[in-house]
């Protein structure tokens, strides 16, 4: 029998786990405030932006943050995936270190589901009291469109998936596999070897900087209405 050394990896980078808790905090919120409705509105707009500054900040973040945090290590071929549910994977594939490739498919709706609710919250109109700061520059046919998806649809498929994330969770724990403590602390304990995320000082600096550029960007597009 083999033994294989394992060292605490760092997995998730800091960013990544801000994020990460940042994203489901104000999700929860969203939805509660769009609940409650009347004055609580104008927080659901704050969350809103929040929540479109954290998917920007994201998106660069999966090009050029932390090893696990990027898009080409959760973004898998079709022969991977049904490799992976074959169970006919790799040792050094290592494709349960990070988003494995179901996890991954969640991630990537959960991330396109968002976006398409902020932007059809930017266009959308109740008629009644709630405008999104950019209606004004789509068609009132296109304003409606966009309202009928964020009130129907759309909250409802981010609901759902939301509960998938938490039943996987839940499965995960059950069979004594921790997807929650990794994404808290940040380290694993993994084989030797595993490749690590950097999550220095620089890898820091440099969220912190792109952080403050989707702040800008989101300010930039919420008055591009006047």
């Amino acid at each position: 029998m083999h033994s294989h050394s394992v060292t605490a990896t760092r997995v998730w980078d800091l960013p990544t786990r801000l994020f990460h808790g940042l994203l489901a905090v104000a999700v929860v919120l969203l939805v509660a405030t769009a609940k409650i409705g009347g004055d609580a509105m104008v927080w659901h707009f704050r969350l809103a932006y929040t929540v479109m500054g954290l998917l920007l900040f994201r998106i660069v973040w999966g090009l050029v943050g932390g090893h696990w945090s990027r898009f080409a290590q959760f973004i898998y071929s079709p022969s991977t995936v049904w490799r992976y549910l074959r169970g006919q994977t790799r040792d050094d594939e290592h494709l349960d270190v990070g988003h494995n490739p179901l996890g991954s498919f969640s991630v990537l709706a959960m991330l396109a589901l968002l976006s398409a609710q902020v932007a059809t919250g930017l266009v959308a109109d109740d008629e009644v009291a709630t405008v999104g700061p950019l209606n004004k520059l789509v068609s009132t046919e296109t304003g409606l469109l966009a309202t009928s998806w964020h009130k129907s649809w759309g909250q409802w498929l981010i609901l759902g998936l939301v509960g998938l994330h938490v039943l996987a969770i839940i499965v995960y724990q059950r069979r004594k596999k921790d997807l929650v403590r990794p994404m808290v602390l940040g380290d694993r304990a993994l084989p030797a070897g595993t490749p690590a995320s950097a999550d220095g000082p620089p890898q820091r600096l440099l969220a912190a900087v792109l952080m403050a550029l989707s702040a800008a960007t989101v300010w930039w597009v919420v008055n591009l209405g006047g």
